[in-house]
């Protein structure tokens, strides 16, 4: 028996498409990616509108009367702020929309001037595969390169990625997650344009309202709001897993201080990355 003390990284079973074999050793497969970097709303998570917003409803109805008090307060009055009545409907809608967009986006830009169809280019980041399975990426038209189909100037808009673009029309958040992270030119460009999509209300902002539930928000007081919380320590701590830095000044605002940072100015980090993540990163600890 070999024992090197050793286990790498690993992912738990998924179950994808299986498409072809083209060698003895590939596999095609189809696999869904996750664009990384960016979060849009979510246009089914939580079941129909009606069932979500009684779930929101519920979230709502606990952060007001003592279930979630340990929770701050400031959060509290956060959240209990965006949970209205119509809060699900607007936010699947705004899901739906924002699909949409994408949709057109992607039909447009990989079409070519002769009216055939680009590949899609993927550009995969450090941390490969998320917990649903889903490769964590960025998209963009591919050119081949040829004399046919030359590459752009790297500042061409033809060479945005699609998760950029989704930013700065206002369809998508910028959604940071260490170590995931783009390298700094690109970075401060996504940060550029959040900050003007942001400032400017575009996008689902502009259709849907300033107060909005950011994706991950709504995910958040989805789970709060589960028929059944007989632990409510557990339920903050499934839907609160990721401290969140201020890109500013790098300086942690907790898991839970998150809304005291305009969301383009928002780095994530898992919990158990974070000692690692303030090294590479030199953050400064916080309060939250």
């Amino acid at each position: 028996m070999i024992d090197l003390g050793f286990v790498g990284p690993s992912r738990p079973a998924k179950d994808y498409r299986f498409l072809s074999v083209t060698d003895g050793d590939t596999p095609n497969i189809a696999m869904a990616i996750r664009m990384v970097s960016i979060d849009t709303p979510e246009s089914e998570f939580g079941g129909s509108p009606a069932t979500a917003q009684a779930a929101l409803d519920r979230t709502r109805a606990r952060l007001l009367d003592g279930t979630y008090d340990a929770l701050p307060e400031d959060l509290r009055d956060h959240l209990v702020s965006r949970i209205t009545p119509d809060a699900a409907q607007r936010h699947q809608a705004a899901g739906k929309a924002a699909a949409e967009a994408h949709k057109d986006m992607v039909s447009t830009r990989l079409t070519r001037p002769d009216g055939s169809q680009r590949k899609l280019a993927v550009i995969a980041t450090g941390e490969l595969v998320e917990g649903n399975g889903r490769l964590l990426a960025y998209t963009a038209p591919w050119f081949s390169g040829g004399s046919s189909d030359p590459l752009p100037p790297r500042d061409d808009p033809r060479r945005r990625t699609f998760n950029l673009d989704m930013v700065a029309l206002g369809w998508a958040a910028t959604f940071l997650i260490y170590p995931s992270i783009p390298p700094t030119a690109d970075l401060n460009l996504l940060l550029d344009e959040a900050d003007a999509a942001w400032t400017q209300q575009l996008g689902v902002w502009a259709q849907f309202g300033h107060d909005l539930l950011l994706g991950y928000e709504y995910r958040a007081c989805i789970k709060l709001g589960a028929r059944e919380v007989n632990d409510p320590a557990k339920a903050i701590e499934q839907a609160y897993q990721r401290v969140c830095v201020d890109l500013r000044t790098l300086t942690e605002v907790g898991l839970y201080g998150y809304h005291q940072v305009p969301p383009q100015h928002r780095l994530w980090i898992w919990e158990d990355d974070l000692e690692q993540a303030r090294r590479d990163l030199s953050i400064t600890p916080g309060t939250g």
